[in-house]
């Protein structure tokens, strides 16, 4: 993870229990996983109702290649030809291309989201910082709302994220929007 964002245990206590909406408090939760031999590497996931929901590494992002046919060369000459490839792809395909992100990735994201304005990562292209923005409990109903026309712009696994947001803010009644006023809004 780095000197930039400390440990991991500090990390998750900053993204669970200070930073996440009341009303996702329990529902979801960070995970990291370090492997003996990955030079470093980790796995976060992201848990949505105790249920494993996205994986962020470097073999999730080269399964998402191989199983979308961006990988061409399926007998490398090696460990060398067979990460050269990869990392070729990881410049090219950007992060708003592709479905799947490395820990570095996942890093950098969280990193960008902890120094800027909440305003800036709900409003970001990265579709990581715009994820731990609509977990983060400084956005309201009022913003949720404002986003609703941007859901479908969003990575589909992002999409499902805001969609459990917003029901989970419906779920407590609102003076301004009342029982299931984001809902209705959703149509």
């Amino acid at each position: 993870m780095g000197k930039v964002l400390g440990s991991w245990s500090g990390m998750r206590k900053y993204l669970e229990k200070e930073m996440l909406a009341d009303c996702l408090k329990n529902r979801v939760r960070y995970d990291c996983t370090r492997y003996v031999g990955m030079d470093g590497c980790h796995i976060f996931r992201i848990i949505l109702d105790d249920k494993p929901y996205k994986s962020f590494s470097l073999e999730t992002v080269n399964t998402y290649f191989i199983e979308n046919g961006y990988k061409t060369n399926s007998d490398p000459y090696g460990i060398d030809q067979y990460w050269k490839e990869f990392w070729k792809l990881i410049e090219e395909i950007s992060l708003t291309e592709r479905s799947e992100y490395t820990d570095k990735e996942f890093c950098d994201a969280l990193d960008l989201y902890r120094n800027q304005d909440i305003k800036k990562s709900v409003e970001s292209e990265n579709p990581l910082v715009v994820m731990f923005a609509l977990l983060d409990r400084r956005i309201g109903k009022r913003t949720l709302n404002s986003l609703i026309g941007k859901i479908d712009s969003y990575p589909e696994w992002l999409s499902h994220i805001f969609k459990i947001r917003i029901d989970a803010e419906n779920k407590k009644p609102s003076p301004k929007y009342g029982e299931g006023g984001l809902r209705q809004q959703l149509g």
